[in-house]
């Protein structure tokens, strides 16, 4: 009775028709399970099956100068298109019998080509280098000393590199490629020909070397954390879902790497508690520098989690960082903006068709302006203080005749900053909308200046959304907290189309987070 292990991986082996190749036998891939001179000892003797392509008979091996036997492998060479189908290697004494399969892929030249007339068939995946920028490394013709045992002389190796010239960077010895010294545009694949005499014919097979280069190895290993940065409070509202991000960067090191998230010091696995969950990604590769993401995922947060502690870490075999992150929970306020500016004509066009606009239309903030959302018959000086008490941003628009003695836009100010030194979640932001002369401002501006950051709006150069005003404003305004984003993203919104003013002609765009596209001009006027 044999027992049959069915056919190894999932992938046939390939190889170009008219080269040398080999199969070996899969059940030597695991050495303690088998090992060749051990079965030999034992008393197994190892057997080649073919099975023809289109064929369901399998036939024993005939052996002859083009194919033969050595330890565990078959030599075909060189292969030709008979040879494809599958093939059966079988161990096997008088009392015991184990066998394995495998598919044999026959590619002709035209099979193989990677569909450019300049470049090179090859079957085998390319093998892999890495080469430290500024650093040198010597290249050997993948599988040569393999062929080396069975040539009957020294084989011969030649090198090339597609659209490149040698050059005293990089030079062949020996037989081997030689590069001394890596720079960034010596990345690229390096194909190397092998060809050899047996039995009076001339016998040749191709290999692939794919190098890329990696940050250098005299840089510091040691991963680090990007996000939260020391001094990031991630603001969290009570019974949703509570996003954390953590990102890492981890330099280019051979070995594991890890980023996990840990909860009152377990790690999620390790928590009771189903509502927390995490997801993990690559970011991005440059240089074999990888930058990682993981998020902490919280369903239904309540005020407890609050007293929690939350830490991400990151690990590789050089060492580790961990960094502790802060939350706070987020003040209810019915506005994301409160408008304060001069009551006049300009102002009050730039206001309204420009800054309530673009905030509300394109942003998605809600935005308070006192002449619009307050009710006929209040106390100006009651409603002004319960607007700004009720925003998370005061907006500024500086002009000439901004706060005048007496104002309401004065009294807006003073609101503002009196939020502000309390501790309250209100944050206070200047935009210049046109020049003040420094005698027009205030006590109260000037100690607003000093503190405060300062947008200015540049006319036409700042039309466009992704122009350094809006850019710039976004950073100051509070976190919007998109569909499925995350919790601490400053300026975050979800995508909205941009609509022109101009109802006969209407251009759209979409409009991302990162403001990159598209390129396009609000018609603002």
């Amino acid at each position: 009775m044999c027992h049959d292990w069915g056919e190894a991986g999932q992938r046939a082996v390939r190889v170009l028709e008219g080269e040398t190749s080999w199969l070996s036998c899969p059940l030597f891939s695991h050495p303690t399970v088998y090992n060749y001179t051990s079965a030999q000892r034992a008393g197994l003797n190892l057997f080649w099956y073919h099975v023809p392509a289109g064929q369901d008979l399998e036939q024993p091996i005939e052996y002859s100068q083009r194919l033969s036997k050595e330890r565990e492998r078959l030599w075909l060479q060189p292969a030709t298109m008979e040879d494809k189908g599958q093939y059966i290697c079988m161990l096997s004494n008088k009392s015991s019998c184990t066998k394995i399969a495998m598919r044999l892929e026959v590619l002709s030249h035209e099979e193989a080509g990677p569909g450019q007339a300049h470049e090179v068939p090859v079957a085998v995946a390319p093998t892999h280098v890495v080469i430290p920028f500024q650093e040198g490394e010597t290249l050997e013709c993948p599988n040569l000393q393999d062929i080396s045992k069975m040539a009957d002389d020294q084989p011969t190796v030649t090198w090339h590199n597609v659209n490149r010239f040698w050059n005293s960077d990089r030079e062949v010895k020996k037989g081997r490629l030689v590069i001394h010294l890596m720079l960034e545009n010596y990345q690229d694949l390096y194909y190397c020909f092998v060809s050899y005499h047996r039995h009076g014919k001339n016998l040749r097979f191709t290999r692939v070397i794919n190098v890329t280069a990696v940050s250098p190895s005299r840089l510091p290993k040691v991963p680090s954390i990007l996000y939260p940065t020391q001094d990031h409070v991630y603001t969290v509202k009570l019974d949703t879902e509570v996003r954390l991000q953590c990102t890492g960067m981890f330099p280019y090191l051979e070995g594991p790497l890890h980023i996990w998230w840990t909860v009152d010091g377990k790690t999620v696995d390790q928590l009771s508690d189903t509502r927390f969950s995490k997801t993990d990604r690559p970011v991005k590769s440059d240089f074999g520098d990888r930058t990682e993401e993981s998020v902490l995922l919280i369903q239904d947060f309540q005020t407890a989690d609050l007293d929690r502690k939350y830490q991400c870490s990151v690990r590789n075999q050089k060492g580790n960082a961990t960094r502790t992150a802060t939350l706070q929970k987020e003040d209810d306020k019915e506005f994301d903006v409160y408008i304060s500016y001069a009551r006049q004509y300009e102002e009050e066009n730039f206001v309204l068709s420009t800054l309530r606009r673009v905030l509300e239309n394109e942003l998605g903030y809600t935005v308070c302006i006192f002449d619009r959302d307050s009710l006929p018959g209040g106390t100006i000086t009651d409603e002004t203080l319960t607007f700004v008490r009720r925003s998370r941003r005061l907006l500024v628009v500086l002009s000439p005749g901004y706060a005048a003695r007496g104002s309401q836009a004065l009294l807006e100010l003073k609101a503002g900053l009196d939020g502000m030194a309390l501790g309250g979640h209100l944050r206070v932001i200047l935009v210049q909308y046109r020049p003040l002369q420094r005698h027009a401002w205030v006590r109260e501006l000037r100690r607003a200046r000093v503190a405060l950051a300062l947008v200015r709006w540049q006319g036409d150069k700042s039309n466009e959304l992704t122009s350094y005003f809006w850019k710039r404003l976004r950073v100051e305004l509070p976190m919007r907290r998109p569909e499925g984003g995350v919790a601490g993203e400053v300026g975050a919104v979800p995508p909205r189309r941009l609509e022109s003013q101009n109802s006969t002609s209407s251009q759209t765009g979409l409009i991302t987070n990162t403001m990159k596209e598209p390129q396009k001009v609000l018609n603002l006027y």
